[in-house]
C-alpha cells in the first residue's frame, strides 16, 4: 500500500473532528506494519485539545485489529503574523515535459507484469519529472530532485481536500532520492526501501489544479536509513508546504 495515501486518508479523518475554520498546519507519523490495499482500514481519532487557536489529533490506521500507522496532526485557524520564506530554487517549467507515465508507458516492456499496471494507469496526480531517474536501473547522481505536481482533474474549491491530496503527494519521489549517490534504482532487484516517519508542515494556502514543484533533498544515509526533505512551491515562487522522512533502505544482494 502507497503510505501517501494512508497519510491522506488519515488527515482526512481528523479533520472531521475538528472545527471547519481550522486547517491542519502540521502532521509528524510512523508507519509500524505493511498494509494491504485489498483489506479495510479502520482510522480511529483521539481528540489531544481544543485550545483557543490550536487543535490537536491523534490517527491510528488499524488493519486487521492491529496499528499500522500513527499520526499526530495539529490544526490552527488563519491568522496574521510574520512572513519570510526561502527563496524558490531554479527549475524548468513543467511545459514540455513529459509526465512519469508517459515515462513509464515508454517503458512498459521493461516492467515486470506485477508492476505494469501500477505504473501505466491514471493516477490521481499528474507528475513531470524535472530529470528522469530510472527506478529498475539507478546511475550515480546528486541526492537531489525536482518534480512538478498537480491535480489529474479538476479539485473542489475547498483547501482542505487540497491539503489531503498534497499529503498523499508528499510521499511521491521521496526516499528514492537517497539511493541516487549509490548508483541504485528502488526497483532494482534485493533493494528494500520502507518509510519510518514521515512530517509535513503547510505553510500556505495553495491551489493544486495548478502545478507545484517538489524540490527534494537527501542529506544523510547510514545505519540502513535514509533521510529526506523536500518543499513545495507555487509556480511563482511561493513556499506552500515542506517535509521530511526518514526511512529504512537495504541492499539485500
Amino acid at each position: 500500500m502507497f503510505g501517501g495515501q494512508v497519510v491522506g486518508q488519515a488527515l482526512y479523518a481528523a479533520k472531521e473532528t475538528v472545527p471547519e475554520e481550522r486547517l491542519v498546519h502540521s502532521f509528524h507519523s510512523y508507519f509500524l506494519r505493511p498494509g494491504d490495499s485489498k483489506k479495510p482500514i479502520i482510522y480511529d481519532v483521539e481528540t489531544l485539545r481544543d485550545g483557543n487557536s490550536f487543535s490537536a489529533r491523534r490517527v491510528a490506521a488499524i488493519q486487521n485489529g492491529k496499528p499500522i500507522f500513527y499520526m499526530t496532526a495539529s490544526f490552527q485557524a488563519p491568522e496574521a503574523g510574520f512572513e519570510h520564506q526561502k527563496t524558490m530554487p531554479s527549475a524548468p517549467a513543467p511545459d514540455g515535459l513529459p509526465s512519469e507515465t508517459q515515462i513509464a508507458q515508454s517503458l512498459a516492456h521493461l516492467l515486470p507484469p506485477v508492476l505494469k499496471d501500477k505504473f501505466i494507469c491514471d493516477r490521481p496526480l499528474e507528475v513531470r519529472p524535472v530529470k528522469f531517474h530510472n527506478p529498475l536501473k539507478g546511475h550515480v547522481a546528486e541526492p537531489h530532485r525536482q518534480v512538478w505536481i498537480r491535480a489529474n482533474g479538476s479539485v473542489p474549491d475547498d483547501l482542505r481536500v487540497h491539503q489531503y491530496l498534497l499529503g498523499y503527494a508528499s510521499d511521491l519521489n521521496f526516499l528514492p532520492v537517497a539511493l541516487q549517490p549509490h548508483c541504485i534504482g528502488f526497483l532494482e532487484p534485493g533493494i528494500q526501501i520502507a518509510t519510518i516517519d514521515h512530517s509535513m508542515w503547510f505553510h500556505r494556502p495553495f491551489n493544486l489544479n495548478e502545478w507545484l514543484l517538489y524540490s527534494v533533498e537527501s542529506t544523510s544515509a547510514s545505519s540502513a536509513r535514509g533521510f529526506v526533505r523536500g518543499e513545495f512551491y507555487t509556480q511563482d515562487g511561493v513556499l506552500v508546504a515542506s517535509t521530511v522522512q526518514e526511512g529504512v533502505m537495504r541492499n539485500h544482494n
